[in-house]
């Protein structure tokens, strides 16, 4: 098993034991009656995000470069044979996703290249069943699966015309005018975009690979710079040894993927460079250089660089022949993206859950200690009532009384706060709701169609920017004034109520004001530059503007349910300690209330009070064992536990 694989699997591991450790805090919430609504909602958010949590690497390189053969030899040697079909020329013709989805059976659905003409992007397709053309999957048989996986060769000729129509044919670009046959019939891909739903143990642990096509195809496919590309955890991009970069590999690195973390850069193929008629400090050497020409040439320091023969690890690994499997060099790189990806992978997964889960926690450690001093004042002020007349528990239930009226009061000034939380709250979707981002989508896409001029349509995306950075950055900025907001409240009532609130939790938009940013981002490289759009590059501003759009929509939609999720989680503390509160005050009185009316009651009600702390008592126990157990899960590495309640 390679160190990539077992990581990998480690790394699954490690979810279910954080999984395991929710669903028992989950259960012990409920059976011991301190669960509640958000809390509940917050352990299901999170057991989604765990469970459907998804580890993306992309592939990407020119055609004959060995892509198909690296991600055959690092993931499924296995099968004793190819998997994805790897050969001269180009094998893979459209993007395309491996991956597992339960909901689906084994099968390969394909995206047919027509789609191109509708103004829809990939991602919008994606619920849209009935597009797909969907093939069966047999995995029982590996060449059943080889010979279903070179549906992503296929291909189809097309009047130049039509070609144009989806954005596949540029009146400039030499090459295509070439390929051009006598009769004005150019080849295309069969498929825009293909998803293999393949359960394959990694695959069904959350991997998912995405293996692009040539080059050309990152700038014609909006959902690879968009999409695919931005969102991967890991972007290997595959050179050949023996020809080193070309220009096209620098414009694409430069403007796709060079930037971000776990970009790595692989030279593929060195086994050509294998000459028994030269040494092996030759070849090393040789090999250096062209390390350091890359290196330069990409401007990426030399450590991320892989020097790798694909086909020679393959071989290796079906032959267990470990001499030449050192020799492939396929090891270092599996390793390099074990040690470099997965930590920051969990990482990431890890600081985002631990936030919530301490949020969760505080929540519950609030109402634990609320009841247990509404116990003890109630148990202390009953155990001075002994020997006490009438008239002292009299004042007593006065005394009980006028601390209602002021908590009562207190919550008719606490009214209006909230009130002005619902107000800076519907602030906040005035300018990040759905509805108005689609209203700015409409008005772009008129813009651009009304546009007689290139840089009308560059305006008009431009301006889209603009309007919508704006809404988001007012959003983030009536957020910010809730936080304060909700800090200055939490204080006073703290102050006024000897209640002990954690401080607020904090929430901020900056995240997706940043994804926006890079989104722009990849729209200016593509088109920032363009003086003066042919007719085929007006066809792909568009396309790419329909992806742009889903992609926004997208982090808005993340954006509005983040938000939502905030403004019922930031009062939960601040409203669970005043429904214990007035909890303790009605019990208080109606205590103080029945002693008044038979003194000879005193005594039971210390008991039960002594009873109630002593529960009370095993509950702080039981939700420190939860807590340590949730923590020690999250920050686990390796092993199996469960530490019940």
């Amino acid at each position: 098993m390679s160190n990539l694989v077992q990581q990998f699997r480690q790394y699954s591991e490690w979810r279910s034991r954080v999984v395991a450790a929710l669903q028992d805090f989950r259960s012990w919430i409920h059976e011991s009656e301190m669960s509640d609504v958000l809390t509940g909602q917050g352990i299901s958010r999170l057991l989604e995000r765990l469970v459907d949590d998804k580890l993306k690497i992309a592939f990407i390189a020119e055609f004959s470069r060995g892509k198909s053969e690296l991600i055959n030899a690092i993931f499924f040697a296995e099968y004793g044979q190819r998997i994805l079909p790897s050969s001269v020329g180009r094998t893979t013709m459209c993007p395309t996703e491996l991956l597992y989805d339960e909901n689906f059976p084994p099968c390969i659905r394909l995206l047919p290249i027509e789609t191109r003409s509708e103004s829809l992007s990939v991602n919008d397709y994606r619920e849209q069943h009935h597009s797909w053309t969907v093939l069966p999957l047999d995995i029982t048989s590996a060449g059943g699966m080889l010979e279903a996986f070179k549906q992503m060769s296929m291909t189809r000729r097309v009047m130049m015309s039509d070609a144009k129509l989806y954005g596949l044919f540029d009146d400039d670009d030499p090459d295509m005018m070439m390929d051009m046959d006598a009769s004005g019939m150019v080849e295309i891909s069969r498929w825009r975009h293909a998803i293999i739903n393949f359960p394959h143990p990694l695959l069904k642990q959350g991997l998912v690979i995405v293996d692009t096509p040539g080059l050309n195809a990152i700038g014609t496919e909006p959902e690879l710079t968009l999409n695919l590309i931005p969102d991967a955890h890991a972007v290997l991009f595959i050179l050949a040894a023996d020809t080193g970069v070309t220009k096209s590999d620098i414009n694409i690195w430069r403007n796709y993927i060079g930037t971000g973390s776990g970009r790595m850069v692989v030279l593929n193929k060195i086994d050509s460079m294998w000459d028994e008629l030269r040494s092996e400090d030759e070849f090393e050497e040789q090999l250096a250089r062209q390390v350091i020409s890359v290196s330069h040439l990409l401007s990426v320091h030399p450590r991320q660089i892989f020097t790798v023969s694909a086909q020679k690890g393959l071989v290796a690994k079906i032959h267990k022949d470990k001499q030449l499997l050192m020799k492939s060099r396929l090891m270092q790189l599996e390793s390099a993206l074990s040690e470099q990806l997965i930590p920051s992978k969990k990482k990431i997964i890890r600081d985002q859950i631990n936030k919530d889960i301490q949020s969760m926690l505080a929540v519950q450690h609030t109402v634990l200690n609320a009841r247990y001093r509404g116990v003890l004042e109630q148990m202390t002020e009953l155990k001075s009532l002994r020997g006490k007349n009438k008239n002292v528990v009299g004042l007593m239930m006065k005394r009980v009384g006028i601390e209602k009226q002021e908590f009562d009061q207190s919550l008719l000034k606490l009214q209006a706060t909230r009130t002005v939380f619902s107000r800076l709250s519907a602030e906040v979707f005035t300018g990040l709701g759905m509805d108005v981002l689609k209203e700015e989508i409409t008005r772009t896409r008129a813009a651009m169609k009304n546009s007689v001029f290139s840089a009308g349509l560059l305006d008009a995306v431009r301006d889209f920017f603009i309007r919508t950075k704006k809404n988001l950055k007012l959003a983030n900025e009536k957020t910010d004034e809730i936080v304060v907001m909700m800090d200055v409240m939490y204080k006073k009532f703290s102050a006024e109520h000897g209640l002990t609130l954690p401080a607020p939790m904090g929430f901020s938009l900056k995240k997706y004001c940043d994804e926006l940013d890079g989104i722009q981002l990849i729209f200016q490289k593509q088109f920032g530059a363009v003086t003066l759009l042919t007719s085929p590059r007006v066809v792909l501003m568009e396309k790419f503007f329909d992806s742009i759009a889903n992609r926004v929509k997208q982090s808005f939609l993340s954006a509005n349910q983040d938000m939502g999720a905030w403004q019922k989680v930031v009062m939960a503390p601040l409203e669970a300690q005043i429904r214990e509160h007035k909890l303790q005050l009605k019990n208080r009185m109606q205590s103080i209330e029945r002693i008044h009316t038979a003194t000879g009651s005193l005594e039971e009600k210390i008991v039960m009070f002594e009873q109630m702390q002593a529960a009370l008592d095993a509950k702080k126990i039981a939700l420190s064992r939860l807590e340590t157990a949730l923590l020690t899960a999250l920050a686990d590495e390796s092993g199996s536990f469960r530490v019940a309640a």
